[in-house]
C-alpha cells in the first residue's frame, strides 16, 4: 500500500513540477550556463593571443613600454577573476568581469593604435596572423556575448512569469545578471585590427 501510494505521491509531483514551469526552468537555466560558458571561452581565447602579440610588437617597438605594460596588466586583472557559472548570478561579479575586459579591449586598441606607427611591425607575418586571429576572436565574442544575452532575457523573463514565478521562488531560483548598457557598450567595438596590406619591399 505504501508503495502504490509513494508512486502516486511521484507522479503526482512530476505532473505538477513540469505543469508550473519547473522542467523548464532547469532547461533554461542550463542553456544560460552553456551560452556562459562560450563567453568565457573566447575570452580565455581571446587573452591567450595575449603574450604572442605583445612579444612580436616589442621586438619592433620596445620604447612603447607604457602600452605593452598597460596590456600585460590588463591581461592579469582579467587572469584574475574566476568566472565560474556562479558568477551570472552576481551582478555585481559580473560587472567586475566586464569591466575588466572593457579595459582589455581598451588596451588592445592603444597597442594596435601604436603599431600603425611602425610600418615593419605591420608587414611582419606573424604579427599579421595574430592580428587576424584577433580580429576571428573578437566576432567570435560578438556573437558568444549575444547568445548569452537572449538566453538570459529568455531564462528572467520565464522565472517572472505567472505561475513559474512561485515555482522559481519555491525553489530559490532568481533573475540572472546581464550585461548592462555601460559595459555592453564598452565592449560593442572591437579593437580595429585591419591594418591593409603589408608596404611593398623596396
Amino acid at each position: 500500500m505504501w508503495v502504490r501510494l509513494g508512486a502516486v505521491l511521484a507522479v503526482l509531483s512530476a505532473f505538477v513540477l513540469s505543469g508550473c514551469g519547473y522542467n523548464t526552468i532547469q532547461s533554461q537555466d542550463e542553456a544560460v550556463k552553456a551560452a556562459w560558458s562560450e563567453v568565457v571561452n573566447q575570452y580565455q581565447r581571446r587573452a591567450d593571443l595575449i603574450p604572442n602579440l605583445v612579444n612580436t610588437v616589442k621586438g619592433y617597438a620596445q620604447q612603447e613600454k607604457d602600452v605593452l605594460l598597460g596590456v600585460t596588466e590588463a591581461r592579469a586583472r582579467v587572469g584574475s577573476i574566476q568566472a565560474t557559472p556562479e558568477l551570472v548570478n552576481d551582478p555585481a561579479a559580473l560587472d567586475r568581469f566586464m569591466k575588466a575586459q572593457g579595459n582589455m579591449t581598451s588596451a588592445l586598441s592603444r597597442l594596435l593604435v601604436v603599431a600603425e606607427n611602425y610600418p615593419q611591425l605591420k608587414s611582419d607575418q606573424n604579427f599579421r596572423d595574430l592580428q587576424a586571429q584577433l580580429e576571428g576572436t573578437e566576432n567570435r565574442i560578438t556573437v558568444a556575448r549575444n547568445r548569452y544575452i537572449q538566453s538570459v532575457r529568455t531564462y528572467n523573463t520565464h522565472i517572472r512569469q505567472f505561475p513559474v514565478n512561485l515555482t522559481a521562488m519555491m525553489f530559490g531560483y532568481k533573475e540572472k545578471a546581464n550585461f548592462t548598457v555601460e559595459n555592453e557598450a564598452a565592449i560593442s567595438k572591437p579593437p580595429t585590427v585591419d591594418f591593409g596590406a603589408p608596404a611593398p619591399a623596396k
